[in-house]
């Protein structure tokens, strides 16, 4: 199959595009949210940038939508519509704003084109109306089992933590860093230590290590070496860097929001919302290195069961196959053609916690 995708979701793309199809990603001269193609990513080459304004309409297969703007997007420049005259999904990659639980989803009382929720949680909260929905969780490209917790620290990993404050739990981490040191990793985290002022609690500055935006490989390297992880985050959809710490190995502590309870099962580290609770089992992981590396075993196994990429890209595909609209794709998984239009072999080619590009 041929599918269109814009690359907004760059830590969700990290699995998708490494399924066994073509992802036909747009560029654009100053990429930004609706020309950013690989974004320097080393994805394989079956990620490939297209320009839209010379991109043959009869090659796409399917669109996988992100943002309601996108339907209009591909009318005008592909003249095919989406769930109309071109098989479509929308994928909703985050909570619901405003008045929860009452928000109103943009794909709502619609039965063209299926919503993809990444958590049962989402689909609960999101009202969809009459439209279809469906759930397919994350996938995580395993990076190995890297953990060794030889620092007596918390690692958080947390994007924009100063603009987001509460739904990120920013205002949490103090009381956290009074248990040990918290190493915070994320765009945006060198505001930090100025916002929140731990001197004037009596803290040392020590700590908070900002680590800043650290690309994927180095990071895990990094996080590995935290004795656990923290995720503070109230009002995220689920945080793909705790998703990403418990493949490391992490035993992970989090509050119980959003969908943290099916995500971290028991024997992986604490999920509650009683902080009291939450910063007394991270100082008992922080003085027992040994329970952290056996709740870290248990938290990789989980991880790998229900978020690896081979259950992901089998429940894309089952989608993708008959998203429902009433139009089947036209290729099969094995790439066999169906029609005469499109081009021949894949060349070449160059929120939620880690979801920047």
């Amino acid at each position: 199959m041929r599918i269109l995708v814009w690359h907004v979701h760059g830590g969700w793309m990290e699995a998708f595009v490494r399924g066994q199809h073509e992802y036909l990603l747009p560029v654009e001269p100053d990429g930004g949210p609706w020309g950013l193609g690989r974004g320097g990513r080393e994805w394989p080459v079956n990620a490939v940038e297209v320009d839209l304004g010379v991109l043959d309409p009869d090659s796409v297969d399917a669109v996988v939508l992100q943002r309601p703007e996108e339907i209009a997007a591909v009318a005008r420049t592909l003249g095919r519509r989406p769930g109309k005259d071109l098989p479509a999904v929308y994928l909703e990659h985050n909570t619901p704003k405003g008045d929860v639980p009452f928000t109103i989803h943009p794909m709502a009382d619609q039965n063209s084109i299926p919503v993809v929720h990444v958590t049962h949680f989402n689909q609960l909260f999101w009202d969809t109306g009459s439209a279809r929905t469906v759930v397919i969780e994350h996938g995580i490209p395993d990076p190995g089992h890297l953990y060794s917790g030889d620092r007596e620290e918390m690692a958080v990993v947390v994007n924009e933590p100063v603009r987001r404050g509460r739904v990120t739990g920013t205002d949490l981490l103090p009381g956290f860093a009074g248990v040990a040191p918290l190493r915070v990793f994320g765009m945006g985290t060198e505001s930090l230590p100025e916002a929140l002022n731990l001197k004037d609690l009596g803290l040392s500055g020590e700590r908070l290590r900002i680590a800043g935006d650290v690309p994927a490989a180095g990071l895990h390297q990094e996080l590995a070496r935290s004795r656990l992880y923290l995720h503070p985050l109230r009002w995220t959809s689920l945080g793909l860097a705790l998703l990403e710490a418990m493949h490391l190995g992490m035993p992970v502590l989090a509050l119980g929001t959003t969908e943290a309870y099916r995500a971290v099962p028991r024997g992986a580290g604490l999920v509650s919302n009683d902080l009291e609770e939450l910063r007394s089992f991270a100082r008992r992981l922080l003085d027992d290195p040994d329970d952290a590396y056996a709740m870290g075993l248990l938290a990789r196994e989980a991880a790998l069961e229900r978020y690896g990429l081979a259950k992901f890209h089998r429940a894309w595909d089952e989608l993708l196959a008959d998203p429902g609209t009433g139009h089947p794709v036209r290729r099969s998984f094995l790439g066999t053609e169906h029609h005469d239009a499109g081009p021949g072999p894949v060349p070449p080619s160059h929120d939620e916690e880690r979801t920047h590009p």
